[in-house]
């Protein structure tokens, strides 16, 4: 998400993209960049607790930082937004992808 967009924006956006390119429910990928750091890569997997997901995890070539993939079978664009909104609240230095 660019920097000048308003998140409110940028959800509205994304739901309505959502709305009009999947058939609900649907198996939705995640694509987080986390600094490198094993409490807040188990703090993402912890999001996902308990929703059936499939999650990877790559770190960078330097290891700075950890890309972590989430698929898992979301309900709705609503819930996908939230998952979003979530992990943004909870981990700090987190990138949506």
């Amino acid at each position: 998400m660019s920097k000048e967009q308003e998140p409110e924006e940028f959800y509205r956006k994304l739901k309505s993209q959502l709305l009009d390119t999947t058939d609900w429910p649907a198996i939705y990928l995640f694509k987080f960049i986390v600094p490198t750091d094993k409490e807040k890569i188990r703090d993402v997997e912890d999001i996902f607790d308990n929703l059936g997901a499939v999650i990877n995890t790559k770190q960078s070539k330097k290891g700075k930082y950890t890309s972590v993939s989430v698929n898992v079978r979301m309900k709705s664009p609503d819930t996908v937004i939230e998952k979003y909104k979530e992990v943004g609240q909870k981990i700090e230095g987190v990138i949506s992808l």
